[in-house]
């Protein structure tokens, strides 16, 4: 087995870890970059689907992650606006389908009241809320004991107001029922993006995209780094030292040993524990851990010949709380004549299509499809289902949140070094939670406090 000696050993070659390692080597610091999987970039993936470029995982750029646009500025990468020209889609209850413009529903009157009353008191409570630190708000262990279903019940006896308010949170963010997660994390979700009403905006939360796809950024940081990323390299047992004699970290692959002084492992928290390590983490590491999961989600792209939505004048954005695909926009890519429809398939619902075979799977969700935007919709020339739930290296998607009660009990310990060992990814942002911005944001913030430590006394 190969031995080398680094400054910092970071643990996974996704967005956080590898702006990590390259402030690191900004400040004269050596690294080694570990990655498991036979690629850089984690929970990005821009791939050739049957000749469609696709965004596998993540791929918008919203107008305030100045993180992530300062990034692609430096890398020297071009975005472009996402199509969003006509005219809405919302189908109600039973089918009804209606259009719209703007961000509010095509609802009953009474309805839209309600749906704006909440989003008025949703904003008035996260503007209360540091999304750095949101359990230090007065209210913090009771909103952490509520689920975000319940808080909705005692805030509204209208459903489809309920269903609405919950879909932006629960469906299109944490992807995770509302009875599962606390009204706290809903409102640490809003809050991460500035406010509940930047959720429920489509075109401030999916402005942009990047032309080449997302994935170059973490492409383009690795490429700077050189031989010091090594893929194809799961870390299987970390030893670090817990007396603090200053003896570092030791991370040990199949075929590589890496001696640093310190660690960052920079991957979804539910794979921390993936790690043996010698010794073992501390009990609160080892319990906040087991209170964290992932949520699920399909991300399904549909390829078609050409845009045909746009001939009817629709923008491609589609909405129903009542559907199997429960948001769903013109994804097409830059430069394609085809056109592209990305849906999404959330929690519960994923689970139950994931219950059937392939082929009924995709007729149950092309037909899902056809209820917004017509028979067309049935008869894509690509189809391609993102399950990150069945990726080894990630587990879930878009991130990782508390269950309930875990975000007030647990959240001030999430990111606190441990010993050498320090952690960083976009589940554990404030700011830009669960966003390649969050991400970029943390990896920052984690190599500033390592070169911080190494910083001689009284400089």
């Amino acid at each position: 087995m190969n031995s080398i000696e680094r400054d910092v050993v970071i643990v996974g070659a996704g967005a956080s870890g590898l702006t990590a390692a390259t402030e690191l080597t900004k400040a004269g610091l050596s690294v080694a970059v570990l990655e498991a999987r036979d690629r850089v970039g984690g929970r990005l993936w821009t791939d050739d689907i049957d000749g469609a470029t696709l965004e596998i995982g993540g791929q918008w750029v919203s107008p305030d992650q100045d993180a992530l646009i300062g990034t692609l500025e430096e890398l020297g990468l071009e975005t472009y606006s996402r199509y969003r020209e006509g005219i809405n889609i919302y189908l109600g209850e039973n089918g009804a389908r209606r259009t719209f413009e703007g961000e509010i529903f095509p609802v009953a009157p009474a309805t839209e009241q309600e749906i704006v009353g909440l989003i008025e008191r949703l904003d008035a409570l996260v503007a209360e809320i540091d999304p750095d630190r949101p359990w230090e708000h007065p209210q913090a262990k009771e909103l952490d004991e509520i689920s975000f279903r319940r808080w909705l019940e005692t805030q509204t006896d209208d459903e489809e107001a309920r269903l609405n308010i919950g879909m932006f949170i629960a469906g299109a963010m944490l992807t995770k029922p509302a009875h599962a997660f606390s009204a706290l994390q809903a409102l640490l979700m809003a809050a991460s993006a500035g406010s509940f009403s930047n959720l429920v905006d489509a075109d401030f939360i999916l402005d942009k995209r990047v032309k080449g796809g997302l994935q170059q950024v973490p492409l383009l940081l690795a490429e700077r780094l050189g031989d010091d990323v090594h893929l194809n390299s799961p870390v299987r047992t970390l030893r670090w030292d817990a007396e603090g004699t200053g003896s570092g970290v030791t991370a040990i692959t199949d075929d590589l040993q890496v001696h640093a002084r310190f660690a960052i492992l920079a991957v979804p928290p539910v794979l921390i524990s993936r790690i043996s390590y010698e010794p073992p983490l501390p009990r609160r590491q080892q319990q906040l851990h087991q209170h964290l999961s992932m949520g699920f989600v399909i991300k399904v792209h549909a390829v078609y010949e050409t845009p045909f939505w746009r001939d009817h004048g629709y923008s491609g954005t589609a909405f129903s709380p009542y559907e199997l695909v429960h948001e769903a926009y013109d994804n097409s890519y830059h430069g394609d004549p085809r056109g592209t429809l990305v849906g999404f398939v959330s929690d519960e619902s994923a689970d139950d299509v994931f219950r059937l075979s392939p082929e009924e799977r995709k007729a149950r969700i092309l037909e899902s499809l056809s209820h917004y935007y017509g028979v067309q919709a049935l008869s894509p020339v690509v189809y391609y289902e993102s399950d990150w739930g069945s990726e080894e290296w990630t587990r879930g998607a878009y991130a990782a949140s508390f269950d309930m009660g875990g975000l007030a009990r647990y959240g001030a310990d999430l990111r606190t070094p441990v010993g050498p060992i320090h952690f960083s990814c976009s589940d554990m942002a404030g700011k830009g939670y669960q966003h390649v911005d969050g991400a970029i944001r943390v990896g920052r913030e984690t190599a500033a406090a390592i070169v911080a430590a190494l910083q001689p006394a009284g400089r």
